[in-house]
């Protein structure tokens, strides 16, 4: 079979199309012919070096994923030949070989059907963004009705926070670069749209919240805006640090932590077991579907165009940028 194989740590430029060995399936394992895979930051993170797992080389990335069961092991109960089944996060495309591939080879724990109402597309783009961002939403406990600021708002994450974080009930700000994306995300949920480029932005959400101070921020940045977020914090805020497309934080003065009690906390998905994943899939579907929401699909590549899917993920897509690989 076909499949992007990653031969060595450093760059996603060291990427290359090769013909592989079909999966080996485990007696716990589902075959999946991929239709739908979906590029995460996550992914170059791992190609670059910069992320924990260590995979066995040559690898294959790609987490997300919808495709056609062709056949399940001995110890597989509830999918059939012909299903259609989504890969919730799991080992797929971090231990084990991902779906950038025509075939892949997945524990059946992580496998979810495509909901109603949802293409192939949207079904191949979108676990890891909805998880990661229900995840910063949810690890504090119960919020009540709160006011959440969204930090890279357009992208992946952003999209999937704002959904969930206004069907919901919470009152959603987003910071993003470009107007026409400030647009989109009042469409879908947001209730302000600030521009971080601005350098009066906090001054612009403040006026706009008035009394009001943002209770929860989910950080997808990262860099040097970090600190300026602990400005329009509320007494006994939260932030979910999801990501760095920014690079590092830049030292800040941990005093501004202290007389407002907040509290930092990290968001990896990869600590959910299976079964946790599951449970909070469900949970993002019922939510989503408070007010009609479904995952955006920003562009749609060629299986032979995964480099320029990546390039076009570098530079900002509004939603989910999706690879076809056998639809």
């Amino acid at each position: 079979m076909q499949a992007w194989i990653l031969p060595k740590f450093g760059s996603i430029a060291n990427l290359q199309i090769a013909k592989v060995p079909e999966p080996v399936t485990e007696k716990s394992d589902v075959l999946l012919e991929v239709l739908y895979s979906a590029l995460n930051p996550a992914d170059r993170y791992l190609a670059e070096g910069a992320y924990p797992a260590r995979p066995p080389l040559p690898h294959i990335l790609g987490r997300d994923g919808v495709g056609v069961v062709r056949s399940v092991g001995s110890g597989v109960s509830g999918w059939q030949p012909g299903d259609n089944a989504l890969i919730i996060r799991g080992p797929v495309g971090v231990e084990r070989p991902g779906t950038f591939a025509q075939r892949v080879a997945v524990p059946a724990s992580c496998l979810a059907a495509v909901p109603d109402g949802w293409s192939l597309q949207q079904a191949g783009s979108a676990s890891l963004a909805y998880l990661t961002a229900w995840q910063a939403l949810t690890q504090w406990g119960p919020l009540g009705t709160s006011v959440v600021l969204i930090t890279g708002a357009s992208g992946g994450v952003g999209v999937a926070g704002t959904q969930l974080a206004s069907s919901i009930g919470h009152h959603v700000i987003g910071l993003s670069r470009s107007p026409e994306k400030g647009r989109k995300l009042t469409e879908i949920g947001a209730a302000f749209v600030a521009d971080p480029a601005d350098t009066q932005w906090r001054k612009v959400v403040l006026e706009h919240l008035g009394s009001r101070r943002v209770d929860l921020v989910i950080d997808n940045i990262g860099g040097a805006q970090f600190p300026e977020l602990l400005d329009v914090m509320a007494m006994w805020g939260k932030l979910s640090v999801v990501g760095r497309l920014a690079g590092p934080v830049p030292q800040f003065n941990t005093a501004s932590l202290f007389f407002k009690r907040l509290r930092i906390g990290g968001v990896a998905v990869g600590t959910y077991t299976p079964e946790e994943s599951l449970h909070a899939w469900k949970q993002i579907i019922q939510t989503l579907a408070v007010q009609n929401h479904t995952p955006l699909v920003d562009s749609e590549f060629a299986f032979d165009q995964l480099p320029q899917a990546f390039d076009r993920l570098a530079a900002g897509p509004m939603g989910k940028v999706v690879l076809r690989v056998t639809a």
